[in-house]
């Protein structure tokens, strides 16, 4: 499992970062598209009225930033453990609202994918579904998350990601999306796009009669319908969908004259020649800052014989608003404003047809000057299809955002192993020199053997809170019997809640088993409620007290100045002092796991005179491997407490370090013990939960015997 873990999440990882980065993407990009689905979703709410244009238009912006944000920030790995909780709410919102979607159908199309990729409610669903057990593995394990950047340099991703986002949305809403996935995209024939093949499957559908006779109302079927008896009156019908056929891509495009009542789609789709279609969907919020070249263009056309026509979903009374406020002398028919929105996202827009076929499209902030207009269209760029230029934008893409943030990581990465290159160089310059200034000196160097091999070996046992008074007692003993049997081949200790001490101190023999505390207050006495001070532990019959456990550094705020009086006062009151130091998962994958524990002793206990050094006992648990089954290596363990006994002789003197015990804490146990123990460095184990167990506890303490 300890293999197929990474594995897991980093698949699970990819699949979310892919998923939301593609989703916000498409949606950045088509910031009206994504306004008018949450519009569609506001109106089932019936909420609409009360949430101005202005206010979803940030929403569909924000909304496409954050997904699109999320989904680099899971790729990337930055900022784990906050990033991998927020996409866990986000999905956990996601499929409650698409669980709403799949079961009660308020809306066809939930838009999570814009119009870029359409999926059937219930697929929404069952993919939201995998996302989500996919957001709950990141949550559960977020540092086994690859990282391409380091701490250091995630806040220039973060922020360049931002800008990029948040650009691309502001310019495909001035202009038009930067990528047009409607059926209505350039080089479309809308008459074309609304044929059904030959063969294709049709739609079924079931019709349903309503009427109504003497009060009473039934309904009918085709098959049963009452054609014959005239006394059923009519009075409604209704069609359900029993099979769905082929669907062409266009399938609800229609211009209508509302005042002769005429259709004239296929007259306007099948015409020889150019036609503009001036879009509006809704005229009353149309932009109207542009009309002039609008009318330029309508000149253009009359000038040259070009049909001009506007079409719009908006009443008369609207249309006559806008003629007065342009003077637009060009017609207006009618055609349905979803399809007009889909047509172009621009109020109003322009359109360029020749024979039914779209040849240009252009926002209003965008129509062709009069300038440009300067001969038939089909001598002038605007008259015609401008080259596909797909991989020109993708290369763009690419320029702005994806090439400077590929060598940011590739910068970051060089950075990051030149650095931990030096280091390595400077780690081993130091441990070269200490052994060639120890060969020098013969005498001294055998002086510090016999040292090493004098300092004490001590297993210390860390119950935390566990055991209760009665429990605790019984463990006591049993660890006290087990050692009376077998003498132990090195000193030990167990250290005990506080409320155990006392008792505990009764049925140990002191010669075989030393008794100590968890913890100490940094206050020799006084009103600090529920605090126990250094001298009522040593009055329980304690001789040794823990200090400085990442456990009450993490949970309880414990700094190095807290530490530091700690250790004084526990000094003061003739304790020993098992002082522990360490460094997290980050900190050793970012290579500053030494400068972590240098800092913590510097802080805490190298303030110490010599003399006072004396009852001072080193522990380095790297709390990455505390209470979750992965230790260190023994190799791991052994460069570390080399390392610290290398810094404990620059501020003591070799001899002082020699004479240091240092032990290894971080799931150490029975059969690792003898591998760890037999390195030169370390001393013994700070043991957690094996101390829990007599028979682990004294597995542990006879692996000083192998």
């Amino acid at each position: 499992m300890s293999k197929t873990k990474p594995i897991l999440v980093n698949i699970c990882r990819a699949l979310l970062a892919l998923t939301f980065i593609f989703s916000g993407f498409v949606k950045a990009i088509d910031p009206l598209g994504t306004q008018y689905k949450i519009s569609d979703y506001l109106e089932v709410v019936q909420l609409s009225a009360y949430v101005p244009d202005w206010v979803q238009l940030m929403l569909s912006v924000g909304l496409s930033a954050v997904e699109f944000t999320l989904g680099v920030l899971l790729l990337l790995a930055i900022q784990r453990r906050a990033v991998s909780k927020i996409v866990l709410l986000f999905m956990v919102a996601m499929t409650a609202v698409t669980l709403w979607l799949a079961v009660g159908e308020p809306i066809q199309d939930c838009g999570c994918f814009g119009d870029a990729l359409r999926l059937t409610n219930m697929q929404t669903f069952l993919k939201n579904i995998i996302l989500l057990a996919a957001a709950v593995v990141l949550t559960r394990w977020p540092l086994y998350q690859i990282r391409f950047i380091s701490k250091t340099n995630q806040w220039i991703a973060f922020y360049f990601t931002i800008i990029f986002i948040l650009t691309a949305s502001i310019l495909s809403l001035y202009h038009l999306p930067i990528f047009d996935f409607r059926p209505y995209y350039i080089g479309q024939n809308i008459k074309k796009g609304m044929e059904i093949p030959k063969g294709a499957r049709q739609t079924t559908y079931r019709t349903t009669f309503i009427c109504e006779r003497n009060g009473i109302t039934r309904e009918f079927t085709e098959k049963d319908y009452p054609y014959n008896d005239s006394t059923w009156v009519f009075k409604d019908t209704r069609q359900e969908i029993l099979e769905q056929g082929y669907e062409p891509p266009i399938h609800d495009f229609s211009i209508t004259d509302e005042k002769t009542g005429d259709d004239l789609t296929d007259s306007i789709l099948t015409k020889d020649g150019y036609t503009f279609l001036l879009i509006a969907p809704v005229l009353e919020r149309a932009d109207d800052s542009n009309f002039g070249d609008i009318d330029a263009i309508y000149e253009y056309a009359k000038e040259y014989g070009y049909d001009f026509y506007g079409l719009t979903a908006s009443t008369d009374k609207a249309v006559r608003h806008w003629s007065e406020l342009t003077g637009a002398e060009y017609p207006f028919y009618t055609t349905d404003g979803t399809t007009l929105k889909t047509v172009i996202r621009s109020n109003p827009g322009l359109v360029l047809l020749y024979k039914g076929t779209i040849i240009n499209k252009w926002s209003h902030n965008d129509l062709p000057k009069p300038a440009e207009l300067n001969a038939p269209l089909s001598l002038i760029e605007a008259g015609r299809e401008p080259e596909d230029s797909t991989w020109t934008k993708i290369a763009m893409i690419s320029i702005c955002y994806i090439f400077p943030l590929s060598f940011l990581i590739a910068a970051d990465r060089i950075w990051a192993w030149t650095r931990w290159v030096r280091k390595r160089e400077e780690w081993l310059k130091q441990k070269e020199e200490w052994f060639r200034q120890k060969e020098q000196s013969n005498k001294l160097y055998q002086l510090l053997k016999r040292k090493r091999q004098m300092r004490k070996k001590i297993v210390a046992g860390n119950w935390k809170m566990n055991e209760n008074l009665q429990e605790g007692v019984a463990l006591a003993k049993e660890i006290n019997e087990s050692l009376k049997a077998e003498k132990p081949n090195c000193d030990v200790v167990i250290c005990t809640p506080f409320i155990h001490l006392a008792s505990v101190a009764q049925v140990l023999d002191a010669d075989l088993v030393g008794l100590g505390a968890e913890n100490c207050a940094d206050k020799e006495k006084g009103a600090y409620t529920g605090e126990v001070s250094a001298s009522m532990v040593k009055s329980t019959g304690a001789q040794y007290v823990i200090l400085g456990h990442s456990e009450r550094r993490q949970y309880y705020g414990e700094t190095a100045e807290i530490l530091k009086e700690k250790v004084q006062l526990a000094l003061a009151n003739g304790l020993k002092v098992i002082f522990c130091c360490g460094e997290t998962l980050e900190e050793r994958e970012a290579e500053k796991q030494n400068e972590v524990v240098k800092a913590e002793l510097d802080g805490s206990v190298f303030n110490l005179s010599a003399e006072e050094w004396k009852n001072i006992i080193l522990a380095y648990e790297p709390i990455w491997a505390i209470g979750t089954g992965k230790t260190a290596t023994s190799d791991q363990a052994q460069e570390m407490l080399a390392y610290i006994r290398s810094i404990v002789a620059e501020k003591y003197g070799k001899e002082v370090a020699e004479e240091t015990s240092i032990l290894y804490g971080g799931s150490c146990k029975a059969s690792n013990a003898p591998e760890l123990f037999s390195k030169p460095d370390i001393d013994g184990g700070l043991i957690g939960g094996a101390s829990l167990k007599a028979a682990d506890f004294k597995g542990i303490i006879d692996a000083w015997k192998k």
